[in-house]
């Protein structure tokens, strides 16, 4: 009763507080049939300083701030973040990063990437951060590339070094480090040591992944990063100014200080963190045939990658392999009451109801890919398992036929993925308390009481931020210079939208169609 009277206390706040409207005018809706890419030749009329300046506060109205949730068994108390990781990632602002380079340290990033497009080799830099009148300086911090599939060369063509003052700038991913080098207190801004600086490949509508973990965070999901937007500029040394990359996300690190910041929710934090990429089935069929190691900084992709407590790898895998022969051999009463005693069941389901909800078919359950998963003990036997969601950019109406997966909107949420391959969710929802806990979860986050995926809600939502980037994004790259409510032209279903809402083509509607009633 508590919770109810809560969730109408907020639906009747919003709705009394809300000002911004559902339509933008600014946003291109595209024919389903167009193709093309970016708008190139666009010109920003307002030419970035070298120093560059603080942004002005948009004229549109914002989105009021919304109270915080009461700290109950679907909403843990995560006060401890308030001063660190919410002041850092903000979505209510658009800080300002600086990355200062000398053109020598910036052409040995361009020359690792040509030896290896998977480099994770540092350079040197300096970085400024800017926000809510704050400025913040770290001298010698680290920065590489990042990304899988989307790594990309942040300058020229393969064996072009820099071009002083006519570069041909591309977006890309990075990783700012701010003690890469100097191990010191100083080189911390509000706790945070890692930001990953992610550009919206594919995302001409530059929400979809920031919307995800915002979805995330309002459900509870205390697992989920922390992420917002920003502005970012390059000024390789020489240049007569920096470079403007334009509007980025920024996504909190999943390493040792993410588990060490949450360790009184884990329980524990010196134990075994594991990035999980594409073959992370989690099934002791195929466990032994996976690439498993620890993080050795080579740029190696493995398919189970332990990223802390590495000097005790060989107890770690050993864990990993006997956590899967469990997952898979186990069944009937024995399995429903064995992983109830290794995990959160129901923190468990209601992050992947979250994950189904926005479409993520790139995920553990179909695709086997992109999450992490934390143990908070060494033992074989006496640990807790934890799920960690990641990766969210190929969301909300980009789709495609993936796996069992066909259309991301309409596939039945209680068989998004092949169970006999990856068994973790499927066997879970055989039980009916379990599915239960993920039906009435899916039907959270539809509902139109709750501020979280219903549709008028969410366009409200990514309309206000909307109104926050919109003149930001212009940028010195030429790519992704405007604003557009459509899925990436590769997927298979590009008549999707996620700010229209007509209820043939709005994902959000489309995707609470699927789910099944309580």
């Amino acid at each position: 009763m508590k919770r109810h009277l809560y969730i109408l206390t907020l639906a009747l706040f919003i709705v009394a507080g809300l000002t911004v409207g559902c339509e933008d005018l600014s946003i291109s809706v595209d024919n389903p049939t167009e193709e093309g890419g970016a708008n190139n030749g666009e010109e920003d009329d307002n030419k970035e300083p070298e120093t560059p300046e603080e942004p002005q506060e948009p004229e549109e109205p914002q989105e009021p701030e919304e109270p915080e949730p009461p700290y109950d068994s679907d909403y843990p108390n995560t006060s401890w973040a308030e001063g660190e990781l919410a002041w850092v990632f903000d979505m209510n602002v658009v800080p300002e990063v600086v990355i200062n380079v000398t053109e020598g340290q910036w052409n040995e990033l361009l020359k690792a990437y040509d030896r290896d497009n998977n480099t994770a080799e540092y350079i040197h830099c300096d970085a400024e951060f800017r926000s809510k009148g704050e400025t913040h300086y770290f001298e010698d911090a680290g920065l590489r590339l990042r990304g899988n599939t989307s790594r990309k060369r942040p300058e020229g063509n393969g064996g072009e070094m820099h071009k002083r003052d006519n570069a041909d700038w591309h977006h890309c991913h990075f990783m700012l480090n701010l003690r890469k080098y100097q191990k010191d207190d100083a080189h911390e801004l509000h706790n945070v040591r890692k930001i990953h600086l992610k550009w919206h490949k594919d995302d001409r509508a530059y929400c979809r992944e920031l919307y995800c973990y915002d979805l995330f965070r309002r459900f509870g999901i205390w697992t989920a990063a922390y992420s917002s937007y920003c502005r970012l500029w390059i000024h390789v040394e020489g240049d007569a100014k920096p470079a403007y990359y334009g509007v980025y996300e920024m996504i909190e690190a999943i390493d040792d200080k993410y588990v060490k910041k949450r360790q009184e929710l884990f329980g524990d934090h010196k134990h075994n963190l594991w990035k999980c990429r594409w073959g992370a089935t989690l099934n002791y069929n195929d466990i032994h045939s996976a690439s498993i190691f620890y993080d050795d900084d080579s740029g190696a992709n493995y398919t189970y990658e332990l990223k802390s407590n590495v000097e005790n790898f060989e107890v770690a895998k050993a864990q990993l392999v006997e956590f899967t022969r469990n997952l898979s051999q186990r069944t009937g009463e024995d399995f429903h009451d064995w992983i109830a005693s290794v995990c959160d069941v129901r923190l468990l389901l209601r992050t992947y109801a979250v994950n189904v909800a926005v479409g993520m078919w790139d995920d553990y359950w179909n695709n086997s890919n992109n999450f992490y998963i934390y143990f908070n003990s060494s033992d074989k036997d006496n640990y807790k398992f934890f799920f960690i969601p990641y990766d969210y950019d190929n969301t909300l109406g980009t789709s495609s036929h993936c796996n069992v997966i066909e259309d991301s909107a309409s596939h039945d949420p209680l068989h998004w993925g092949d169970t006999g391959r990856c068994p973790l969710i499927g066997k879970l929802l055989e039980f009916d308390d379990y599915r239960a806990i993920y039906i009435e979860a899916l039907n959270e986050l539809c509902s139109p009481e709750n501020d979280l995926f219903y549709y008028e809600r969410s366009i409200a939502r990514i309309n206000g931020w909307h109104n926050m980037i919109r003149n930001y994004v212009v940028n010195d790259t030429e790519e992704d210079c405007e604003i557009k409510d459509r899925p990436a032209g590769w997927g298979n279903r590009y008549d999707y939208r996620i700010l229209d809402p007509s209820a043939n083509v709005n994902f959000f509607r489309l995707k609470a169609a699927s789910i099944p009633e309580k």
